[in-house]
């Protein structure tokens, strides 16, 4: 029932976004029954349709081939969707300012013209004139200076005779309906401009402006992720660590999502990068894969070349646990790596321990940190690989002196790094919790979106060092 419920109000969410998005480029810019309206309220239609395909059918189970066609549009229109959103946004502060301006410019250019033509016309027959502000002249400013001409029999009106008012009434009502004319066109036209509305240039310029920086953000961040991972560096010191020990690299990697956008050439990507740093010992830290075996064995097979001196070992992350976790730890044992399901190895100056993700609850697989950790000599030092971050009180429990994790994708689309961090004790980087220490990394891929913004993928290279050298 509560799924259901939340199910619903995240559709309730998109559809109001959508609408909200569809007004602003479509419903605002473009005529009532123009192609461009037409084909803007098909593209409102179909594309969270294709997102919500993309979101669900590795679920269902539908062909691998169905995945990949609806992956790239239906994901890709997430992020365009996010930062459309939040650059229309910006845009609505934006809106009434360039109004105001706009207006005031309209004002001053129909003051100008006014001052220049006047409105004032000749005096027609039997009327009387009026002067630039509408206001009849008076009499001697009607006559010009000089003698009394003589008078003609027409002159002899009698003094009660009315003037021709009505006349001037009707030239003066006229001046000003022109004049009230001008500047109403004035008020909705900008000079220049060949939109009849104002509102509808605002809304084009906004619009357009919001679609160039939203679209020119997915795109900065899809490069970021096609690209492939960065390397960092990080010095750890441990105070259990052997002088033997120190400077012992390990090549941390978190995240890689194989799945039906990022690929085997992905997977090649991060294990040349992984390769060219020449690390100690690997450590995959969980979210390998978003689909079965089936599907992307043969996409994560270039793990098999991946070169360390004491080899490569892996954790479960949630992920796993969506696509088959048994059957991807009896792959990546195939291909070499050593799978750590709450176990443990002795390396030569340190305990390297793993366990599984807490996802793997579920399937009564998930952390064992007793079995991982509980009867070990706690003089040694230790270090943990475990996915997410919110185990590291567990770790603290146990006596770890380095957690390993990833799962935040360091927020992966800004600003998702603050709702990441409502969620997790670290989102990237490494932070001290009593006597241990928790490193977070960015991890290597992506999942949902192949688009990062404001959290570059990165392979880390952790070096220990010890405070007896």
């Amino acid at each position: 029932m509560v799924f259901v419920l939340v199910a619903l109000v995240v559709l309730a969410l998109l559809a109001s976004v959508h609408r909200y998005v569809w007004r602003r480029f479509v419903g605002d810019t473009t005529a009532p029954g123009s192609t461009l309206r037409k084909v803007g309220t098909v593209a409102a239609f179909v594309l969270p349709l294709l997102s919500l395909g993309a979101m669900t059918s590795g679920r269902i189970g539908a062909p691998f081939w169905l995945q990949q066609v609806l992956a790239w549009p239906g994901f890709l229109w997430l992020a365009c969707l996010l930062y459309l959103t939040l650059a229309l946004l910006v845009g609505e502060v934006v809106r009434p300012l360039l109004g105001r301006v706009l207006a005031r410019r309209d004002a001053a250019a129909a003051a100008r013209t006014t001052a220049g033509s006047g409105t004032s016309v000749p005096a027609a027959e039997g009327a009387v004139a009026t002067t630039a502000n509408g206001t009849r002249p008076r009499t001697e400013e009607l006559v010009p200076a000089g003698p009394p001409l003589p008078a003609t029999p027409a002159d002899r009106t009698p003094a009660t005779a009315p003037p021709a008012e009505p006349e001037a009434e009707a030239v003066r009502d006229a001046e000003a309906a022109a004049q009230a004319e001008t500047e109403a066109k004035a008020a909705t036209t900008a000079p220049g401009i060949a939109h009849p509305s104002r509102r509808l240039f605002v809304s084009r310029v906004v619009g357009g402006a919001a679609a160039a920086a939203g679209l020119a953000t997915v795109g900065y961040g899809t490069h970021n992720v096609l690209s492939g991972p960065s390397v960092k560096r990080v010095t750890v010191p441990l105070a259990k660590l052997p002088r033997s020990a120190h400077g012992f690299r390990i090549a941390v990697v978190s995240d890689i999502h194989i799945g039906p956008i990022l690929g085997r050439a992905h997977t090649r990507r991060i294990v040349d990068t992984i390769n060219s740093t020449s690390p100690d010992l690997v450590a995959v830290v969980g979210d390998l894969v978003d689909g079965s075996v089936a599907d992307l064995g043969s996409a994560a097979e270039p793990l098999a070349g991946l070169r360390s001196r004491h080899g490569s070992f892996f954790v479960t992350g949630n992920h796993e646990y969506f696509s088959g976790a048994e059957q991807w730890v009896n792959h990546v044992r195939e291909l070499g790596l050593i799978p750590l399901e709450n176990a443990r190895v002795e390396l030569g100056g340190f305990d390297l321990a793993g366990v599984n993700d807490i996802a793997g609850e579920t399937e009564g697989q998930g952390p064992d940190f007793g079995r991982a950790l509980g009867d070990r000599d706690r003089t040694r030092a230790a270090v943990l690989l475990a996915h997410q971050p919110v185990v590291i009180h567990d770790a603290v429990e146990h006596g770890v002196d380095l957690q390993l994790s990833g799962h935040t994708h360091g927020g992966q689309l800004w600003p998702g790094n603050y709702l990441a961090e409502l969620a997790n004790p670290t989102v990237a980087g490494l932070e001290r919790y009593g006597d241990t220490q928790l490193f977070v990394s960015r991890g290597a891929g992506a999942w949902g979106p192949p688009v990062r913004v404001g959290a570059p993928a990165d392979i880390t290279v952790v070096q220990l060092a010890s405070r007896q050298a």
